[in-house]
């Protein structure tokens, strides 16, 4: 399986889970809980410009943070301007901290090749020495200038770092207190079908988390692959693979596993990581599942919510909420992932 396709194959998984969480949908008799689709829709806009124009009179980091996000998400010309301003203000507010630093990795220009803007990843690198993902978007940035030694020596500090974190929790727990201090419109939902205010902001939250920064994981892939002669290069991305079995994302701790499956030695670590893969495509594929199903049950969609707002990692969220479902987090003997993972 090519490099791209095993660390993409995640995402993958998550889009094919519409499949099984249209599934799970009818066979609770939950038809989708939202008016006709343009108004919903539409109200649902309204109430992201209604809280983006809320959050913008705060003063602490993480409000502003949230509209910032917000604003970029919508992709709507007339906040086009705001999401620049508002980050920048994050950034100044008490309160700020690296992940409203890895947000400003976004507020760049790829016209003149500054995307991740280096402005923003050197400052992240100050704050956070210690978090392998800045280093590993670092590494990509260099691959891509033809910078073959400060390459070699982002893999190191990556391999040496203590953790990996790609902020996307703290972003989320940010998301899901600014948007509760507005309720949604009754036009966002249908009661009548399952709907509800919780399954609203749940999915305003999700939908904006997924346009968070992220490092381009196959360009680290592809990287240690083409090395693997190389046994001091080798030995860092194995390294850097232990790093990344506590990553915070599920397709960190892909890049993990796909290290160990293509460059250990030892055929029962091979295995392992085979393995642990299976179970990361199932846990991704059941949490998919459980936030499609919040869209039409309340009690889920406020327990979930409530996760969120603890700000913990995406991996810590979906062990949460499998365990509370009474989901195993590792795959049953003898699943496999299907052909799309």
């Amino acid at each position: 399986m090519k490099t791209w396709r095993v660390i993409a194959s995640l995402a993958i998984a998550v889009a094919g889970a519409t499949t099984a969480a249209a599934q799970a949908a009818e066979r609770h008799k939950a038809h989708p809980a939202t008016v006709s689709k343009p108004t919903a829709q539409q109200a649902l806009r309204g109430f992201q410009h209604d809280l983006i124009s809320l959050l913008a009179l705060r003063a602490e980091a993480s409000p502003l943070l949230a509209a910032a996000e917000m604003a970029r998400a919508l992709n709507d010309e007339s906040l086009a301007a705001k999401f620049p301003a508002l980050l920048g203000r994050a950034a100044r507010a008490p309160g700020a901290g690296p992940y409203v630093t890895w947000e400003q990795l976004v507020d760049c220009d790829p016209k003149i090749r500054d995307c991740p803007r280096s402005e923003a990843l050197d400052h992240l690198l100050e704050q956070a020495p210690d978090n392998a993902a800045g280093w590993l978007l670092k590494l990509g940035q260099d691959r891509q200038d033809m910078r073959g030694d400060a390459a070699r020596a982002d893999l190191a500090k990556a391999a040496a770092s203590a953790t990996y974190d790609d902020y996307v929790g703290a972003s989320k727990g940010a998301l899901a207190s600014a948007a509760a201090i507005l309720p949604p419109p009754p036009a966002t939902y249908d009661a009548a079908k399952g709907g509800s205010a919780a399954g609203v902001i749940y999915l305003l939250v999700s939908s904006v988390g997924e346009t968070l920064p992220r490092p381009v994981l196959p360009v680290v892939a592809d990287y240690c692959e083409k090395n693997a002669s190389d046994a001091s290069i080798k030995a860092d991305c194995l390294k850097l693979a232990k790093v990344l079995d506590w990553a915070s994302s599920p397709l960190a701790r892909s890049l993990g596993l796909h290290l160990r499956q293509t460059l250990s030695d030892d055929a029962n670590e091979q295995e392992e990581a085979r393995r642990a893969w299976n179970s990361l495509v199932w846990q991704v594929q059941n949490f998919a599942v459980l936030s499609a199903k919040a869209q039409t049950d309340p009690a889920l969609a406020q327990y979930l919510l409530g996760l969120v707002h603890t700000g913990g990692t995406e991996m810590s969220l979906i062990y949460s909420a499998l365990r509370n479902q009474n989901i195993p987090l590792d795959a049953p003997s003898g699943w496999t992932p299907g052909p799309n993972s």
